[in-house]
This record gives C-alpha cells, sequence and structure tokens, in this order.
C-alpha cells in the first residue's frame, strides 16, 4: 500500500460506517503533519482487496500541523483532533480541531494542553455521556462536546509516591482503556490507566489507576502491577462461556470484559533509545474482581517489546502483538541490546485454553438501528451461561487506543 506524505506517528480512528472506513491523520514533518488519509477496505475472506489509501492535500488537509496527535470519534460522528506537536520535535499544538471542519470554525486553543507540554502527548480521549474525557500528564477533565469548555476537573492522576511529576501519557507512555459497561448502564463510565514513567529519573510506574469521571466525587484508585511498566501495552479482552441457545438483544447486551496489559519496559521513556530492561510478562486484569485482586500474572514472551510496540484484539480472540523499535545504540553483543523487532507474534488469552468449540451463530438483521430489537441465533456445544460482548473498532499507537 502507499502513502502520498509520512505517516510516522500520526493518529488513526477507524469511522463508524458500514464499509469500516479508516481514516489517518497528521505525520513527521513538513506536509506530512496536515496529511488526512482515508481508506476503506474492499477485500473479503480469501479475495484480497484493491484500495489504497486516498490523500489530496488541495482538497483536504488539518487547519494545523500535527505530530503526536489523538483523534476520537464524537457522538454526531464527527472527529476530534487534539494535541500533538508542530512536528519533528518543533513547538507544541495546544489546540483541537473537529473534521469536518464546521462552517467558519478554526481551532480551539487549550492552555492546559500549553502549561503541561512536553508531557501531554498522545492524550487519552473518549465520549462519555456528560462530553469528552481528557487525560494528560498527570491531569483529567470532561470537556463539553460542543463548545470544548472544561465543564469539570478531576484531581490530579496519583503516579508514584515519590514523585508527584509522574505522568501517564507519551514520552512518560503509559495506557489507557474504558472499563466495561454492564446493562442497564446506571454506573458511571469507568476509565483505567496502567503504567507511565517517572520525570526525571525515568522510572517506569508500577501502578494502574481508574475513576469514574462523572461521579459526583471522582476519586483515582490505585492498583499495583506486579511489576513497574512503561511503553505499556493494552487490550480489552471479550470473555464468556459457552451453551447452545438463541439469543435476543432488546437493546442492552450483557457484557463481560477483561484486559491484557502486555510488553514495554521497566526503566525509561517513550523515544529511541530511551528505555532499558524489557517487561516480557502478560498481566490479565479482570475488572469484576474486588480492588487489588483483579490482575493476575499469564505467560512470557521471550521477544522485547519495546517503543513503537502495539497490541491488538483479533476476530478469532487472540491478540496480535507486533513491533519494536528502540534504536538501541548500544553493541549488538552486549546482552542488554534490544534489536529492531520484525517478528509478529500472538497471546492466547485463557478462555481459548479450555479446550471448548468455538461458538457459531447467524445473523440476518446486520443494519441495526439505536434502540432496536436484534435476534441472533448463536450454537454453544459446550453448554454453560452465555454472555455477549460488544466490542468497538481501534485504531492503536504508542499504547494509545483510539
Amino acid at each position: 500500500m502507499t502513502v502520498k506524505t509520512d505517516v510516522f506517528c500520526s493518529a488513526s480512528v477507524t469511522l463508524p460506517d458500514k464499509a469500516g472506513r479508516q481514516i489517518n491523520i497528521g505525520g513527521w514533518s513538513g506536509e506530512s503533519t496536515f496529511g488526512i488519509r482515508l481508506y476503506w477496505p474492499d477485500g473479503s475472506p480469501g479475495v484480497p482487496g484493491v484500495n489504497d489509501w486516498q490523500e489530496n492535500k488541495n482538497l483536504l488537509t488539518l487547519q494545523r500541523g500535527r505530530w503526536y496527535p489523538s483523534a476520537m470519534v464524537m457522538t454526531n460522528g464527527s472527529i476530534m483532533v487534539i494535541g500533538g506537536q508542530t512536528g519533528s520535535n518543533g513547538p507544541p499544538q495546544p489546540n483541537l480541531e473537529v473534521l469536518p471542519r464546521p462552517p467558519g470554525a478554526g481551532v480551539v486553543y487549550l492552555d492546559w494542553l500549553e502549561r503541561t507540554d512536553p508531557n501531554n502527548l498522545y492524550p487519552f480521549v473518549a465520549v462519555v455521556p456528560s462530553g469528552i474525557f481528557v487525560a494528560y500528564y498527570n491531569e483529567a477533565r470532561i470537556l463539553d462536546e460542543r463548545t470544548f469548555a472544561t465543564i469539570k476537573t478531576l484531581p490530579k492522576i496519583p503516579g508514584a509516591v515519590n514523585n508527584p511529576g509522574a505522568g501517564r501519557t507519551y514520552p512518560l507512555e503509559g495506557t489507557a482503556m474504558l472499563l466495561p459497561q454492564y446493562a442497564p448502564f446506571t454506573e458511571p463510565l469507568g476509565i483505567l490507566i496502567c503504567g507511565g514513567s517517572n520525570t526525571g529519573a525515568a522510572i517506569a510506574l508500577d501502578n494502574c489507576v481508574s475513576t469514574q469521571p462523572e461521579a459526583a466525587n471522582p476519586q483515582w484508585t490505585l492498583e499495583r502491577m506486579p511489576s513497574q511498566r512503561v511503553l505499556t501495552l493494552m487490550t480489552a479482552l471479550p470473555d464468556g462461556t459457552y451453551s447452545e441457545f438463541t439469543l435476543k438483544l432488546v437493546g442492552h447486551p450483557a457484557i463481560l470484559i477483561r484486559a491484557v496489559i502486555l510488553g514495554g519496559a521497566q526503566q525509561g521513556v517513550a523515544g529511541f533509545g530511551l528505555a532499558t530492561k524489557p517487561n516480557l510478562n502478560a498481566v490479565l486484569y479482570d475488572p469484576s474482581k474486588p480492588v487489588n485482586r483483579r490482575m493476575s500474572v499469564m505467560a512470557n514472551t521471550t521477544i522485547a517489546r519495546m517503543y513503537h510496540s502495539e497490541a491488538i484484539l483479533m476476530q478469532d480472540g487472540r491478540v496480535l502483538v507486533s513491533g519494536s523499535d528502540p534504536q538501541d545504540g548500544r553493541n549488538p553483543q552486549d546482552p542488554d541490546y534490544n534489536p529492531q523487532e520484525y517478528r509478529v507474534e500472538v497471546f492466547v488469552p485463557p478462555y481459548l485454553l479450555q479446550g471448548r468449540p468455538r461458538p457459531t451463530f447467524t445473523l440476518a438483521n446486520k443494519s441495526w438501528a439505536y434502540g432496536a430489537s436484534i435476534t441472533m441465533s448463536v450454537t454453544l456445544p459446550s453448554g454453560g451461561t452465555p454472555r455477549v460482548s460488544m466490542m468497538g473498532a481501534e485504531s492503536s499507537t504508542h499504547g494509545n487506543t483510539m
């Protein structure tokens, strides 16, 4: 596939349409930082697609050049693009803009991004019922989805007990995800942030924090991880049991979601040659268990996944893990040397190791209206209590799921 400008350290989202189109935003330097690239898959099982990335700077560009920005699909289908730098280690872009550009709209200045530069790149963003949640460096807030004014400021995100300056976003790179929601969806939405690093000595953090931003008095809950982790990777997992049944989804499915935490390093920050001591262990995080009993140590890998590694959930329930671009300047004979990594591997979660046959299902209606009743027939040969998880399509870079 071909791109016309440099996509290095850009942002991407999957659009909420039937085609599953993907849009990529920003890039490394020069005109690439203004780039907007669109791709829609046209293949099918066993049939390769022929479409390529589309980009035309004369028709569509960002208003501000951005390197290390974040992007998010808003409730109306628009795309919010926030933060980053002007490119190639340039000055910050402490602002946001919306795609497609509303008539007469410019960029929205964000003083809190300028104040926390340079530790707020690739900020964590998510839609919440009252607006837009943003976490950056060691702060978080909720924005009005129309004006982008702050409507709620959360307490500072705890980091290291001996360093209040520890942070969670690039280059102190941790990772974040939404916690699962359960019908009837009366509980406030939860946010989980894991890993990160300290300013100064760059000792990786050994904890996750979580909160419910829309609670009346939100507080951060801190949970210790089994080990320190920066350049953290985290992927939501669907997890259920098996039976034979016919399921009728009336507005709200049952959901059980866990997360797997992978990769990264135990010392350093994001950037070429800036992290050491790879973390080879996988950790399962189960939010259905009591606080401080949610993490279980899983299998180890033999492949260091350092800077520019990624992990995403595949359709068969496994987790694809790829990359590692540390640009390690040490001698390759040094036992602590971390090479460029071109191998990919898969993490097989516990639910695929139980020896049970996979379920099959038929779903006649694939065009769902909001609040509609959807009927699907599912065959679960092994029996058990059924659960259904609905997962959103994601794009992941630098540990940031967009």
